[in-house]
């Protein structure tokens, strides 16, 4: 693929070590693509945020002014999906830009990341960035000597996959959730919560863990920035919050905002609006470096509000929620900042994935992405030259025996497991999404032969991912779903 001339103008930004100790790694850059100006690259996600749980999308209660900030300065999404709708599959996609059935990653806390998976921060990294991850890894455990967290420890050494060893020079990560306000200690009882922020091979934090998590990782975040831009090299920093992931909890400061809610929505929104300050501190710090505009920053969620009956958060005006393949799942807040090549105020309606992520880095840095693989995303290029038109390639999910495959107009759903002695369409659903996005009418019996097609082509998807398991040894090798 050929970038556009602007592309070549795109400014050098750099990186190097956090505040957390850095890992040397990477290959040596030659002088010609040292002097290529190259974005840095910032993935932002949420856990567990709703699409209504932002005030560009119209919630009127919540405050998230930074959020809303971004959204009008670049390009809001009204059609964005997680690749699951559960934590773990949806960040493996946004590394590698494939479904997670693929490589074995089938929901949360289940498989690992493969070290031979080609992902962004490998890619990155051979092409003279430094790489840096601050939250929630979710991608294989990081300790084989401690009981840590879901799986850490002798229990989960099959599963070790921290990651240092998946390309990421500077890191401060956690297994998987921990509270979002004094994250190591249990928010009940005052206990250790029994989990770590890892800063590398059996390297415990051990500071400046007190407060909201969401300050305390950006703290880490933030130096990391600043030192690359001293160091001459551009950066890519992967931020993922566990706010406002169960147990969700928020400092006197942030529930004092929502006094005149219950105390479950005090700590759920203030943890949210807390989150959104440290995007804003992130935000002007990139302004303060002089390096705003040639930073992409990407914004979405891991999938849907929680599911449970009681818990707080929005899927907005969509249907189910966190573990669903229903759209409120899946479909989720998202914002792409980019004040060199994004006009302020953009909006759109075309699908996308965080399975695009991949593809669309690789095309703006004018690189051909992996032959010797299957790619689920596609790039997003086109949204910012305003060139796009329909997505060309439909979006296929599965997930604990769901199953749904959606297309620019249609989306074929299967809610649950097939029906014993059912024919090839036993339990799907079929929904104009264009007519009707809440999935209120099931048209199934209506569009049979749209259905039908649509079924064939979510087998041969199916297939290819199984195809994918099979050739890298994951079947039978990695936990059932």
């Amino acid at each position: 693929m050929q970038p556009s001339p602007s592309l070549r103008l795109l400014p050098l930004l750099l990186i190097a070590a956090s505040c957390v100790q850095p890992r040397t790694g990477g290959e040596a850059v030659s002088p010609e693509e040292s002097a290529e100006r190259r974005p840095n690259v910032v993935l932002l996600m949420a856990d567990d945020l709703g699409w209504g749980d932002v005030g560009f999308n119209g919630n009127e209660t919540i405050r998230t002014p930074h959020l809303d900030a971004m959204a009008a300065a670049g390009l809001r999404f009204t059609r964005f999906y997680s690749a699951a709708p559960v934590c773990s599959p949806t960040r493996g996609s946004a590394l590698t830009g494939r479904h997670p059935y693929r490589y074995g990653i089938r929901g949360a806390n289940s498989g690992h990341l493969p070290e031979e998976e080609v992902q962004l921060a490998d890619l990155l990294r051979e092409r003279g960035y430094r790489t840096g991850h601050f939250g929630k890894w979710h991608l294989g455990t990081l300790t084989r000597l401690e009981k840590d967290s879901n799986r850490g420890g002798a229990r989960g050494a099959k599963h070790y996959a921290p990651p240092w060893e998946r390309g990421f020079d500077a890191c401060f990560s956690t297994e998987a959730k921990v509270p979002t306000w004094n994250p190591m200690l249990h928010p009940e009882t005052g206990e250790p919560y029994g989990t770590a922020y890892w800063t590398g091979e059996e390297t415990r934090a051990e500071r400046n863990l007190e407060g909201d998590d969401s300050r305390i990782l950006m703290d880490r975040a933030i130096p990391f920035v600043r030192e690359a831009v001293r160091s001459g090299r551009p950066f890519f920093a992967v931020v993922w919050f566990h706010t406002p992931h169960l147990p969700v909890v928020a400092g006197p400061e942030h529930r004092a905002l929502y006094a005149e809610l219950s105390p479950e929505m005090q700590h759920y929104l203030g943890a949210i609006t807390a989150m959104d300050e440290q995007i804003g501190r992130l935000r002007a710090e990139l302004r303060e470096l002089g390096v705003a505009g040639s930073t992409m920053l990407f914004f979405c969620s891991d999938n849907g509000p929680e599911g449970k009956a009681d818990a707080p958060g929005s899927s907005g005006p969509f249907r189910g929620r966190k573990r669903s393949l229903y759209e409120g799942g899946i479909r989720v807040p998202a914002v792409w900042e980019w004040p060199e090549r994004i006009a302020p105020g953009r909006v759109t309606d075309r699908a996308a994935v965080t399975s695009d992520y991949l593809p669309t880095i690789l095309e703006v840095l004018d690189l051909d992405p992996p032959r010797d693989r299957e790619l689920d995303g596609i790039s997003l290029l086109s949204l910012v030259d305003e060139t796009a038109g329909q997505r060309s390639r439909p979006i296929g999910f599965e997930s604990g025996g769901r199953l749904a495959w959606i297309e620019p107009r249609y989306k074929l759903v299967r809610p649950g497991p097939a029906p014993e002695g059912g024919g090839p369409l036993a339990g799907f659903e079929l929904y104009d999404l264009e007519a009707d996005p809440a999935e209120s009418r099931d048209l199934a019996d209506e569009l049979p032969e749209i259905a039908a097609r649509m079924a064939a082509s979510l087998e041969r998807w199916r297939d290819s991912c199984r195809g994918d398991r099979e050739r890298g040894g994951m079947d039978g090798a990695q936990d059932p779903p």
